[in-house]
């Protein structure tokens, strides 16, 4: 009998939504939650994200979807747009999970994981990495990830977010 799979998502919130918003249209996030559980055999999907006061709504769908949410506090950058830098966060949160899962799912675009990425290939931790779009997916990423990359603007008819009747 095989052993049932347990592996650990680590998203990047804000290039998540990004990367689907320069694409046109919005991510179901009930349906990209079962797509990590199904496809990927994913138990914890760690979501991490600047925390802003007026998105609680927003935070509460997410946990009840499934996510973990890791937030990280915000400030305002020069120009007072909302800066939350996760990308640390995200790395240490994979490392001290290490040995309590099986493979781990990266889902950025971002070539600042890089060492991460290239890391969980050698030690045969990486299952994958999802880019939300293969034209801003950094280089250093694809060329890391090699064939463990995936994008999501070829998913859309998966996991494009519908609008429900009532």
């Amino acid at each position: 009998m095989k052993k049932k799979e347990n592996n650990y998502a680590f998203i990047d919130g804000q290039n998540l939504n990004l990367g689907i918003q320069s694409l046109g249209w919005k991510l179901d996030f009930l349906r990209f939650r079962r797509y990590l559980k199904e496809k990927y055999a994913v138990t914890t999907a760690y979501y991490f994200i600047g925390y802003v006061s007026g998105n609680q709504d927003l935070y509460s769908f997410l946990q009840k979807a499934g996510y973990v949410l890791m937030f990280k506090p915000t400030i305002p950058d020069g120009d007072g747009n909302i800066k939350g830098n996760i990308d640390a966060d995200l790395v240490l949160q994979a490392m001290i999970d290490l040995n309590k899962y099986d493979k781990a799912v990266i889902i950025s675009s971002d070539g600042d994981f890089y060492s991460l990425v290239k890391f969980l290939y050698g030690k045969k931790k990486l299952e994958c990495v999802i880019s939300p779009y293969s034209k801003t997916c950094s280089s250093l990423i694809k060329k890391t990830a090699r064939e463990k990359i995936i994008f999501i603007d070829n998913l859309q008819t998966k996991l494009k977010h519908k609008k429900r009747s009532k």
